[in-house]
């Protein structure tokens, strides 16, 4: 799940995002092997010192013959001078007439209180659990996608710890490239980096998928800057899977305000 929600953080248009600051909008589509799998579509407002960020995913084109899951994605939080700050983070998601929810709460550095719905299942022997001290100084899935950066050569060279209710995840970025892209709304400069996903903890150690994201995926994220907040958020991403590429794409990608 933590790699879903890390790309596909995406939201509803929001009424409220005209009412001041800088307000974001982004329509994305999944492919895999050429073909449509899922849209997304999210709104931000950066204002003062915080942001609020809300978002859908669905699945699409003849995945739906398969997959019919569907959900929507909350946060909210601070700005600092290169990061965001999680105070609240919430998924829900409905696949047929299974319902299922994260939430979760941050509060002096760390992570408050994590619910998720349907509580999981027992773990088995290769689990390895949540430290002690691995909840400190963490993000929620969506504001992991996004970064503040004073220009484009700060954007990478980071390392951002990620928490998605169960697994605890380190997202190491290394510059690639700059370069330039035009999509509707946007036609500018990008900067692409190279994420490399090192799970942490909460989660099983012989798991086939994450020991291929871990050891031999190629995961390059383009970020693009939002107006002039000094957001710079994904405009395309790839991600090398066991069975083939998925991309990542804005169809749409507009700063107003």
């Amino acid at each position: 799940m933590a790699l879903v929600l890390l790309l596909l953080a995406a939201a509803l248009p929001d009424p409220a995002a005209a009412a001041g600051g800088e307000a974001f909008k982004g329509e994305y589509t999944v492919s895999f092997l050429g073909l449509t799998v899922a849209r997304a579509s999210f709104s931000s407002r950066y204002q003062g010192d915080g942001y609020s960020i809300n978002g859908s995913v669905a699945a699409a084109g003849l995945a739906r013959l398969f997959d019919d899951t569907e959900g929507s994605l909350t946060a909210s939080g601070a700005l600092s001078a290169d990061r965001l700050v999680p105070r609240a983070f919430r998924a829900d998601y409905k696949s047929g007439k299974k319902a299922s929810l994260v939430d979760i709460r941050f509060s002096g550095g760390g992570v408050a209180s994590t619910k998720v719905v349907p509580p999981p299942k027992q773990r088995g022997d290769d689990w390895l659990p949540l430290g002690p001290n691995d909840l400190k100084g963490v993000t929620d899935p969506i504001a992991a996608t996004v970064v503040r950066a004073p220009d484009p050569d700060k954007v990478c060279g980071r390392t951002v710890k990620m928490y998605d209710g169960e697994m605890r995840a380190n997202l190491n970025l290394s510059f690639v490239e700059k370069g330039t892209i035009s999509v509707k709304g946007y036609k500018g400069p990008t900067v692409t980096c190279r994420l490399g996903f090192e799970p942490v903890s909460g989660f099983a150690q012989r798991r086939k998928a994450l020991r291929f994201l871990r050891d031999r995926s190629r995961i390059l994220v383009t970020f693009a800057p939002v107006g002039k907040t000094g957001i710079y958020a994904p405009i395309r991403a790839t991600v090398g899977t066991e069975i083939g590429t998925i991309t990542i794409r804005a169809r749409r990608f507009e700063a107003n305000g």
